[in-house]
């Protein structure tokens, strides 16, 4: 008698390699938060890592290489592997969303998963963003946000060419430590203009900024890879 197989369809596409390193750490995160006592209560996945994928703020904010061709071959190879929905650990593509749901697959949004985690710190009031250039000039996070009640702040065109965007690309080259110091003065940064809690909403970001003493920093940091892993979690659970 052949042993029963559960079927794939609660089995999370995970579409990754925007960075590498932010993808892996969502694997771990992803089973870290799982609350589970054996192998078999972990949420059954498999991780797409392609770094091939063309930089997400260059092709939308300067003219480079479009990465949605790339975003959908992850997408249709997920899809047609049999899994049953997809997370994304890379803010900025996100900007591709609803050509990537036009596949037919389900797509977690991480902006959905950030602001319901959001709302645990800081229900309401005024809250920092961080993220990449193209992430806050496609407006990912302030339109879902808004709409959900807070007033958002971002850094300023100086802090953001001089601290994050550098750190960010810190991170993708493997030298994560060097990101924190940078990462860290602009979440005080916002804190000092009145941000309740400070949304990572670039899955770099909270790799630099965990490299360093990041519980001192005095306000609440929302980790958008922790809160993509939590909503795959729920998925696979419900």
């Amino acid at each position: 008698m052949s042993e029963k197989i559960p079927p794939r369809e609660k089995i999370l596409g995970v579409l990754g390699g925007m960075g590498p390193l932010a993808s892996a750490h969502f694997m771990v995160r992803l089973t870290l938060l799982t609350p589970a006592g054996r192998d078999q209560e972990h949420v059954a996945s498999v991780l797409w890592s392609d770094p091939r994928v063309p930089d997400r703020t260059r092709g939308k904010l300067e003219g480079g290489e479009d990465p949605l061709p790339w975003l959908l071959r992850g997408v249709r190879g997920l899809k047609a592997a049999g899994w049953g929905a997809i997370a994304i650990p890379c803010n900025t593509a996100h900007g591709w969303y609803e050509a990537m749901c036009a596949e037919g697959l389900p797509v977690l949004h991480i902006v959905e998963a950030a602001a319901d985690e959001l709302g645990k710190v800081a229900p309401s009031g005024t809250i920092g963003l961080m993220g990449t250039a193209a992430t806050l000039k496609m407006r990912l996070y302030q339109e879902r946000l808004e709409r959900r009640g807070w007033d958002c702040i971002v850094p300023s065109e100086g802090e953001m060419m001089t601290m994050v965007s550098p750190a960010i690309a810190m991170v993708k080259a493997n030298r994560v430590e060097e990101a924190y110091a940078p990462l860290a003065a602009v979440a005080k940064s916002l804190a000092a203009r009145g941000a309740k809690a400070v949304v990572l909403g670039c899955t770099e970001i909270p790799l630099g900024i965990q490299a360093g003493p990041w519980r001192t920093l005095g306000v609440p940091l929302v980790d958008s890879i922790d809160a993509l892993a939590l909503a795959g979690i729920a998925w696979a659970r419900g």
